[in-house]
């Protein structure tokens, strides 16, 4: 059985090191692959705002690029960067997350979406990319 509380609290500790000078909205993620592995992503911000990386495709990249291809869960954290314990905000996985979670993720894989260890809603990955294109639409 999943961990939520513990998946939450390491996308928190993820969203500590967010690299966001422009926006000022910290990013945590924390993805756990089917190995039971947890990887962690934060956002990182470029002045030119086209390189600039959400905490959940840098997870997903750190695992990827870690051998792990399969993966059960992501817990996604943000809040403006002064928030630091209970958030005020929910921060969903932006459409361009969404497809690269769809690349290697199952539509039932759940996205826990987190102000705090207790205060969280679950969404299915299928709920938030109905009519996803995945490798199967080739």
């Amino acid at each position: 059985m999943l961990n939520y509380s513990n998946l939450i609290a390491e996308a928190l500790k993820a969203r500590e090191f967010s690299y966001s000078p422009y926006s000022h909205f910290s990013v945590g993620a924390a993805l756990q692959g089917q190995s039971g592995k947890i990887y962690r992503g934060c956002n990182v911000e470029s002045c030119a705002y086209g390189p600039t990386n959400c905490a959940e495709r840098t997870a997903v990249f750190k695992a990827v690029s870690e051998g792990e291809r399969a993966f059960t869960a992501i817990a996604v954290v943000g809040a403006p960067e002064q928030e630091k314990d209970t958030l005020t905000h929910t921060a969903f996985p932006c459409g361009v997350c969404r497809q690269v979670l769809a690349e290697f993720c199952s539509m039932d894989m759940e996205v826990i979406v987190a102000r705090s260890c207790e205060d969280y809603e679950i969404y299915t990955l299928g709920q938030l990319l109905p009519q996803a294109f995945t490798p199967q639409s080739l």
